[in-house]
């Protein structure tokens, strides 16, 4: 297989695929502001609204009505726009895309969004809060999913490691992708524990609660350590301008999210007794429920997804783009190659 062509045969999936993520992260970030202002309730039914078809409620009772409505609503129109999206994804990519397992991807991400769609509705005609744990934990990685098929159908996936020969040394090669790869799934299960603590029932043991706080805390140490060494091996050890661009976007978000995140502890917990002194708080309540709480709180949610999509960008154009000595290897990459 020719590893060397300028482009894929059709541009139309690389550019549906787009849209289609472009379209899954305000469906990511809505879902946690419904979450966060505990709106998943607002619409009793499913899958219709209020005795509506989804399409056909009244665009006045949506827009004027309550904000949890207004939320909830919303959410389920996005949802059901991106299950359409991933239909014509798939369509596209049997008829434009030569390669099988791309196919086939198309598919998996169409019962993916699928399962999403049924586990929202189970959520609300249960009210269960278990399903919602579990909601929440599958819409990061259908958006992990859309990402990846826009690497896999990009011209620079199509083109192969033609600039690679900038990497120092072969062993910095074989550490960049591992690492990238373990640091992918360790901020996945942050997201998860983040899924867990979010949807905590009332009734829940204190204690319990509490170390489940403790090991989110721990892990965010780690995957910042890891993104940190991630982002170093890359920039001074190899000289690859699209994983470069990727690690500079990954280690700013990893600093907007510590950021996020204790900001959320503050909004949620107060400041904690050790930052009194360095954190001047005045007079200022915080409500609970009210705006400052819940949007620092969504975009904690939100850009926690963020730094999943970039880190397996890079993990997997570290795999594509990285030399490799591995017979086995390159002949991964040759069958994961462009469509020809």
């Amino acid at each position: 297989m020719n590893l060397n062509v300028t482009q894929p045969v059709s541009r139309w999936p690389h550019r549906w695929a787009i849209a289609l993520a472009c379209a899954a992260f305000p469906l990511v970030w809505i879902g946690g502001l419904v979450t966060t202002t505990d709106s998943g309730m607002a619409v009793p039914d499913w899958p219709n609204t209020y005795g509506y078809n989804l399409f056909l409620y009244p665009w006045k009772s949506w827009i004027t009505g309550p904000w949890a409505l207004f939320l909830e609503h919303s959410h389920r129109l996005i949802g059901a726009t991106v299950g359409l999206l991933t239909i014509g994804l798939l369509i596209i990519l049997w008829r434009k895309d030569g390669r099988a397992w791309m196919r086939w991807m198309g598919v998996g991400a169409l019962a993916l969004v699928v399962f999403q769609g049924v586990l929202g509705g189970m959520r609300v005609l249960f009210d269960e809060r278990t399903l919602a744990m579990l909601h929440g934990c599958t819409g990061p990685l259908f958006f992990a999913v859309t990402v990846a098929m826009v690497v896999f159908t990009s011209r620079r996936w199509c083109i192969g490691p033609a600039d690679t020969t900038g990497v120092s040394l072969q062993s910095s090669a074989a550490a960049i992708r591992r690492l990238a790869m373990v640091t992918c799934i360790l901020v996945y299960l942050q997201i998860v524990i983040g899924a867990v603590l979010r949807h905590v029932p009332a009734s829940a043991d204190p204690a319990t609660f509490a170390m489940a706080v403790r090991f989110h805390l721990f892990l965010a140490a780690i995957v910042t350590l890891h993104i940190a060494l991630l982002v170093w091996l890359v920039l001074f050890r190899a000289r690859s301008k699209p994983l470069a661009g990727l690690a500079t976007t990954l280690g700013t978000l990893a600093t907007i999210q510590l950021a996020l995140g204790a900001a959320t502890w503050i909004v949620k917990f107060s400041v904690p007794a050790w930052a009194s002194s360095l954190v001047s708080t005045g007079n200022t309540a915080i409500q609970e429920g009210g705006w400052l709480q819940t949007h620092i709180i969504t975009a904690h949610v939100a850009v926690g997804s963020l730094l999943l999509i970039v880190s397996l960008a890079l993990a997997l154009y570290a795999q594509r783009l990285l030399p490799t000595s591995s017979p086995t290897q390159e002949a991964v990459t040759s069958r994961l190659g462009p469509a020809v």
